[in-house]
């Protein structure tokens, strides 16, 4: 609500439109207007509701319409959306001819949160306006609004009452010894007189600080001579914090008093008066709201001078030059409307607020980046950081996504108060189990896991087999699993892009190395040496074990049946384990290894020197569990209604054994 640095530079006008104080329309409507031409809107604002509450002949409609009118624009210049909402719709209602009335009505019903009037006010003067920007922009932002609300920001935002008072504070700013700055109209700031604009007490600069456990402390009034009785307030520091830039709006009944920037000295805990500060020649237009670049090239402030493309612009100047002349951040940033309260961040990044680009209603915040081409590129904060009333003034703590702003979002008079945000770090983990193939829990098996972003990581399971892993998003892993007695396992993911969190479940069940582990599915066509299709998938998990866990033995078991002689089988299964060890070798599995792998050929019928191979396929354990770890899904089922001669008769297996 309060808006007296604000609104003083929008409320200058022309000393030479004449006051109307004649007719019917009488001396008490000629007193309100006057205060409405001075920019004294809170008490134009009671005086014309009195006047319009007097008006009930019907002989008095017009002029009701336009007083309704009247108090209206007092009451959006009070930021007060609701009261001015109504006005205007009785302005129409009793006639007021000007159509500028359905846009501003459509502006305050934006500002409180009524969308889907909102949009079908903007429509009604577009159908007569149809090039109207500020309606254009307008009914595009309440448009946006469902669905920004719809799908809020991870920001999180909290009212800070220890910092506000029944009046309004805003404008937060963090020194660089972590003070908390802002600007006040409670009850207990310098002065006794009350601003003609807002009913208030003038604004002060206060303070906040924390204690030796770093909690804050009540605020007080900021030392020295800073304060007066004008309006002080909307303030920025020097990248050395050593002086501050303030905005200083003082009344002069005689003259118009634009807003001018000023600057104070700190010595030691206390600052020095403020003086003005000598940006142009020009004295005729204000200035306000200043903000500095950390390099502290620029002077970043708004005005309403000649260039401006709305009612009030955001303009730099460079601090240290002569010839420096005031540069207007062009049409990407300022529109037909109110752009101000800049923040810089950093020297190419802003913040700032703007009831002229769509958003939710009234002041929106908002992020610009200047791009190397010298274009800014600006990006709506979103809910929750905007609201539908006036959200403005931020400011950062260091290296943090956090922070503190001004918004009047639920207080019905208008006022600002102070809120905290932060945007929390995302929470991205993985966790699971390491179990053996029985799914046992193994206990203190270690897990790493190592990221394309050189992290790297390691963790130890619990008694229950447990391990968890906080992740960064967009990062390809490779994990791997081992204990003592068993056989490595590792797997690969990739961590989501998404900024939402998440959780991630991975499970390694570990071959025994005490006993012989089956490999399974390794198939071969009738009377052939020829490894079938389906056989890569078990051979490439063999090969990514073996490569994994140096040392072990394999042992190929190869099974025929007794069609052929004994010597012919013989030959078939040695072609057979041959063609294994060329895709071992094949696949990058060093010739040593291989040559250690065992050949046991053996018939139906025989002796079998492993559990016969229809014990193994029958078993639905550690055998097919085995299976699950190294490939990673079950052997599929061959279909009932295959042909007899295209059942593979001939399969093998592998044992894996111990080093």
């Amino acid at each position: 609500m309060n808006r007296i640095l604000l609104t003083a530079l929008t409320a200058i006008v022309a000393a030479s439109l004449a006051v109307i104080a004649s007719g019917c329309r009488g001396p008490k409507l000629a007193t309100a207007d006057a205060q409405m031409e001075r920019g004294e809107y809170f008490d134009a604002s009671a005086s014309y509701r009195k006047i319009y509450n007097k008006l009930k002949r019907p002989a008095d409609r017009p002029l009701r319409g336009e007083v309704a009118f009247k108090m209206a624009e007092a009451d959006r210049r009070l930021g007060r959306a609701g009261r001015a909402a109504a006005a205007y719709r009785n302005a129409l209602r009793y006639g007021y001819p000007d159509s500028i009335a359905l846009l501003r009505m459509a502006t305050m019903l934006h500002a409180s949160g009524k969308y889907p009037e909102a949009i079908d006010a903007y429509s009604q003067y577009l159908a007569s306006n149809p090039r109207d920007a500020e309606a254009q922009s307008g009914l595009s932002g309440a448009r946006q609004a469902a669905r920004m609300k719809a799908m809020p920001t991870r920001y999180i935002v909290k009212q800070q009452k220890l910092f506000n008072s029944r009046r309004a504070d805003f404008s937060p700013v963090l020194d660089s010894e972590g003070r908390l700055y802002f600007t006040t109209t409670n009850e207990k700031v310098t002065g006794t007189s009350r601003s003609e604009v807002t009913g208030t007490k003038r604004c002060d600069i206060w303070v906040a600080d924390k204690d030796e456990q770093g909690r804050w402390q009540r605020p007080l009034p900021a030392e020295g001579a800073l304060n007066t009785e004008a309006d002080e307030g909307v303030i920025a520091f020097s990248p050395d914090g050593r002086t501050m830039y303030l905005t200083r709006a003082s009344k002069n009944p005689q003259a118009d008093s634009p807003a001018m920037i000023c600057t104070s000295t700190r010595s030691e805990a206390s600052w020095s008066e403020a003086r003005p500060i000598d940006l142009t020649a020009d004295t005729v237009y204000s200035y306000g709201h200043p903000a500095i670049d950390p390099s502290g090239r620029y002077i970043y402030f708004v005005s309403d001078r000649p260039g401006s493309i709305g009612q009030t612009d955001i303009w730099r100047i460079e601090l240290n030059s002569a010839w420096a002349v005031p540069e207007n951040l062009g049409m990407a940033i300022n529109t037909p409307g109110r752009e101000m309260f800049p923040v810089m961040r950093t020297d190419s990044l802003m913040y700032f607020s703007s009831d002229g680009h769509p958003g939710m209603g009234g002041l929106d915040l908002f992020m610009a980046r200047l791009q190397p081409s010298g274009v800014w590129s600006v990006r709506n904060m979103g809910v929750p950081l905007n609201s539908e009333a006036d959200d403005f003034g931020m400011t950062f703590e260091p290296e943090r996504e956090a922070g503190f702003f001004s918004t009047s979002r639920g207080d019905a008079r208008g006022y600002d108060h102070i809120y905290s945000f932060e945007l929390p770090d995302l929470k991205i983990n993985i966790s699971g189990y390491v179990t053996d193939l029985e799914e046992e829990p193994i206990a203190g098996a270690t897990v790493k896991i190592v990221g394309d972003d050189g992290s790297n990581r390691r963790a130890v399971t619990r008694d229950d087999g447990s391990f968890s892993f906080p992740l960064d998003r967009g990062v390809r892993y490779a994990m791997l699993a081992g204990a003592n007695g068993y056989l490595n396992a590792r797997q690969e993911f990739e961590s989501d892009t998404a900024a939402a969190d998440a959780d991630y479940a991975v499970d390694f069940m570990l071959a025994s190395l005490t006993r012989p582990n089956v490999v399974e599915n390794i198939f071969y066509d009738f009377d052939k040496a020829t490894l079938r299709p389906e056989s890569t998938e078990a051979l490439d998990a063999l090969v990514k074990t073996l490569q994994e866990n140096p040392g072990i033995n394999v042992e190929m078991g190869s099974h025929t049946d007794r069609v052929g002689s004994d010597a012919y089988n013989v030959r078939l299964s040695e072609r057979r384990a041959k063609s294994v060890t060329d895709y071992l070798i094949g696949a990058g599995i060093e010739p040593a290894v291989v040559a250690r792998l065992r050949q046991i050929t053996t018939q139906e019928g025989d002796p079998p020197h492993q559990p016969p191979l229809s014990a193994v396929c029958r078993r639905n354990g550690a055998r097919r569990s085995l299976y699950r770890h190294l490939v990673g899904r079950r052997p599929r089922r061959r279909r009932p209604d295959q042909p007899p001669h295209r059942i593979p008769r001939h399969l093998d297996r592998l044992l894996l054994l111990t080093a």
